[in-house]
């Protein structure tokens, strides 16, 4: 049985810290705006990039947790790892549209075109859809140990999509430019910028855990209503 009094416990303490998260993302992107420097050569187009690279981040960060959870439920039947996995799939998904309205949004500006289809882009976009795919399946799905074995395949792909997806620019020729943070050298820009980054890489983590236990609570809830149906109908 599905204990909803925890369950309600969780989604108050996601809704804590998602208000927290946007409370300390107002913050960072006053600094964005006002007390970072413009970039010498994009000029402000570049400031997209404390909205962009961050929801990449946490796009990418939720599809290959769910894709570690949902290896980890195939060797474990554990269920909570298949509710975790969907509800970090579903929150990866708003993160990625973040990431893919974004990254065209500067693009034009600085490539001169909205959307080409380079190794980067494509890559994103195709998880993107894959994970659109595992969300339908989901929902297609009634038996719940058959969609989560299901889902589960589909799940474990982030694990070879997501660090693929970050090495594109090195094995292809690509409009992106190589990282600026996740590389052997030092960081490709100034400090404070790389700062104003990290403030933002870091708000937007918060922001994933808080939606994260949020969905996770509602996928609980769900679950009891449906058992309750189940036993009113027996």
């Amino acid at each position: 049985m599905i204990d909803k009094a925890r369950a309600l416990k969780t989604a108050r303490y996601g809704q804590t810290i998602t208000v927290l998260a946007m409370v300390g993302l107002a913050s960072v992107y006053v600094r964005a705006l006002g007390f970072t420097p413009i970039e010498r050569f994009q000029g402000p187009a570049q400031k997209i990039l404390y909205v962009h690279a961050p929801a990449a981040w946490a796009a990418l960060m939720a599809f290959g947790i769910t894709g570690l959870l949902s290896l980890l439920y195939l060797m474990m039947k554990d269920r909570r790892l298949d509710r975790v996995a969907a509800a970090s799939a579903e929150v990866g998904l708003a993160f990625s549209v973040v990431m893919l309205t974004t990254g065209p949004i500067w693009g034009k500006p600085i490539w001169g075109t909205w959307w080409t289809w380079d190794a980067r882009l494509t890559s994103t976009l195709f998880i993107f859809l894959l994970f659109i795919g595992y969300l339908a399946l989901r929902n297609a799905v009634i038996d719940p140990v058959v969609r989560a074995n299901y889902s589960s395949v589909i799940g474990i792909m982030a694990l070879v999509l997501v660090p693929f997806i970050h090495l594109t620019v090195y094995f292809f020729r690509t409009l992106h430019p190589q990282p600026v943070l996740l590389k052997p050298s030092s960081p490709s820009m100034p400090g404070v910028m790389v700062v104003t980054l990290l403030l933002s890489i870091a708000v937007f983590t918060v922001l994933y855990v808080g939606f994260t236990m949020q969905r996770y609570a509602l996928g609980l809830l769900r679950e009891a209503r449906e058992e309750e149906a189940a036993h009113a109908g027996a």
